[in-house]
């Protein structure tokens, strides 16, 4: 089959480029570098022409109240595209409890491109993954000042980019699920725990400090970001950072 991937050059979509041609499929990468603009439309019927597949794992730029404009354009103008090319199957990437954090823009964003997704006219899938190994430094820099780092206790399953590829790419190669597959890694731990794992492996002495209110994930109530339920992958936190 062929494959168009919107945001093929990033973190997931090289990867999910990688798996799909390796397969024996033609999987090919489109982003901003490539000349497409999902904002404006530039490029996307000659990105998607022929293809038989749509996989969308653009972003947008920011997390804040700007983020559900970028989703509802994108997904209109690639649905658009998607429709007038004769596309049969539009996969996006989501996350795992994006429907139970009203409190987060992004979250909201996120579900918002979900809606527009299960709505349009083009037979869909939609993988939900918890949180990336690959964010926890960045989730350190939110909060970190001087030698502590302060962190929520709320717990995260953490799964590691490489099985989130492999996950998409095995349901872009399937029959639309015409609804969601949730996917996690194999462990749970609390926020502030796998901050002071992720310290100690590096060396690094700060401290973690636990607190409730500290950073994006201070809003989550409850474990709604895991789910013991899902298709559990196999790389566990440990052995990533090793």
């Amino acid at each position: 089959m062929k494959f168009a991937v919107i945001g093929g050059t990033g973190l997931i979509g090289s990867q999910v480029v990688k798996n799909l041609n390796a397969a024996g499929h033609e999987a090919v990468p489109h982003a901003q570098s490539t000349g497409i603009d999902v904002i404006s439309g530039q490029g996307l019927g000659e990105a998607v022409a022929g293809a038989d597949v749509i996989v969308n794992l653009t972003n947008s730029p920011t997390f804040d109240e700007a983020s559900p404009a970028f989703f509802q354009t994108s997904m209109d103008n690639l649905l658009a595209a998607a429709q007038k090319g004769g596309v049969g199957h539009f996969v996006i990437l989501s996350i795992v409890g994006v429907d139970q954090v009203p409190e987060l823009d992004y979250y909201r964003a996120k579900l918002l491109q979900e809606d527009i997704l299960a709505a349009g006219p083009v037979p869909y899938s939609i993988v939900r993954a918890t949180q990336f190994m690959e964010f926890m430094d960045a989730v350190l820099s939110w909060t970190a000042d001087g030698d502590t780092v302060r962190l929520p206790a709320t717990p995260i399953q953490p799964i590691a980019a490489k099985d989130v590829a492999d996950a998409v790419a095995e349901v872009s190669a399937g029959a639309p699920l015409g609804g969601i597959r949730n996917i996690a890694g194999p462990e749970v731990f609390s926020l502030d725990e796998l901050g002071r794992i992720t310290l100690t492996h590096k060396g690094d002495a700060r401290t973690v400090v636990t607190d409730p209110t500290a950073g994006m994930f201070g809003v989550v109530k409850g474990d709604v970001l895991t789910d013991k339920d899902a298709h559990l992958a196999p790389t566990r936190y440990v052995d990533w950072l090793s």
